[in-house]
């Protein structure tokens, strides 16, 4: 049954939303991907077997951008043996619906958010802890680090029969508001912000004082437009894709939670390749996660342009202001509470650690 539902899935998605790998990009997205020009990528002769992999990826530009780079070096760097079939967009289905179809073999690749893994892989829990990280580069390194490398590998020693190929940035959440320029935790106590259905969120938002709120996603705009929450707190790209900066006059680059994309592939499929269709995977992905990095750091410059024109103010946070946010985390033991629901809570432990160096 879900093999049949996977099979007309493909067949409307083929129809509407499938990038060719290879194909001519559309002016939108050379706009978007200058840098993504495979012409100088080394390419290396097959006799290996043709192979073609199904690709769920998530619905951002950056993403859509990497993802099609990753196609086209995968291509080039297999000597032309491994085709991808891209699916940008969700398509395919939800980040639960495309980690479950991963790991029983009808999708090859796919990129999601932590949420739907932590079940089957409590590592990465560790990216609800609010705080955790104080800035971009703080995860980033905390991301290549050996407690980085460890939850992305231990994926695969968990049994759950995916492997992790790469972390791709969503990026930082931000609070949104009505009433003032939110810098410290003191700003948000008494406001009502809609937050996530999360136990660690809620229990952060309680702990600053704030009145958390959880409510459906579809119903935001207009619960701030009338004044049923005060504001609310997302990334950059949910802000502006939703114009959420028509409603709210600030726009706090709080940046709590950190959230990133993890890319898995089916292992069964993995181990089926050669060992050059292998090498092809992983190096096109390195590259094409370089590349994602760059490119979603880019586009949140241009979304904090588009939130200023648009007439909210932008409050910055200096990282002095951060660590007073991240006090609070300290004392209401929101550390603990992740920790408990880690396997390995001291990778926990060695992500923070490592922000001393990017204070």
């Amino acid at each position: 049954m879900k093999r049949k539902l996977l099979s007309m899935l493909l067949v409307t998605a083929l129809g509407v939303s499938l990038t060719a790998c290879g194909g001519k990009a559309t002016e939108k997205q050379a706009q978007k991907a200058p840098e993504a020009n495979i012409e100088n990528a080394e390419q290396v002769s097959s006799s290996d077997p043709a192979v073609e992999l199904i690709f769920s990826n998530i619905t951002t530009d950056a993403g859509e951008n990497a993802g099609n780079l990753f196609c086209e070096l995968a291509n080039k760097y297999s000597g032309g043996s491994i085709t991808i079939k891209h699916f940008p967009d969700n398509v395919l289905g939800d980040d639960k619906t495309v980690i479950e179809q991963t790991q029983i073999g009808d999708i090859d690749i796919a990129v999601s958010s932590t949420s739907p893994l932590v079940n089957v892989y409590p590592d990465y829990y560790v990216f609800d802890a609010p705080y955790l990280f104080l800035n971009r580069e703080h995860a980033r390194a905390a991301l290549t680090s050996e407690a980085g490398k460890a939850i992305r590998e231990g994926i695969k020693e968990a049994g759950t029969g995916l492997i992790g190929l790469a972390w791709w940035e969503n990026g930082f959440r931000d609070i949104t508001n009505n009433k003032i320029p939110v810098k410290i935790p003191q700003d948000i106590k008494g406001m009502k912000i809609r937050t996530m259905e999360n136990d660690v969120h809620l229990a952060a938002f309680k702990a600053l004082g704030a009145n958390p709120t959880p409510m459906a996603f579809s119903e935001l705009f207009t619960a701030m437009q009338q004044g049923t929450v005060d504001g609310q707190e997302n990334p950059l790209a949910i802000i502006v894709g939703n114009k959420f900066y028509e409603v709210q006059k600030y726009v706090s680059q709080t940046e709590h939670i950190y959230v990133p994309f993890c890319v898995v592939m089916n292992e069964k499929k993995f181990n089926s390749l050669t060992e050059n269709q292998q090498n092809a995977i992983l190096k096109a992905m390195e590259e094409a996660t370089q590349f994602q990095l760059k490119n979603n750091a880019e586009l949140d410059e241009e979304a904090l342009n588009v939130i200023k024109d648009g007439g909210s103010e932008i409050v910055e946070l200096t990282n002095g202001e951060k660590a007073q946010w991240q006090e609070v985390m300290t004392e209401a033991d929101i550390f603990t509470m992740v920790k408990d629901k880690m396997e390995h809570p001291e990778y926990l432990d060695q992500m923070l650690a490592l922000g001393d160096e990017y204070k």
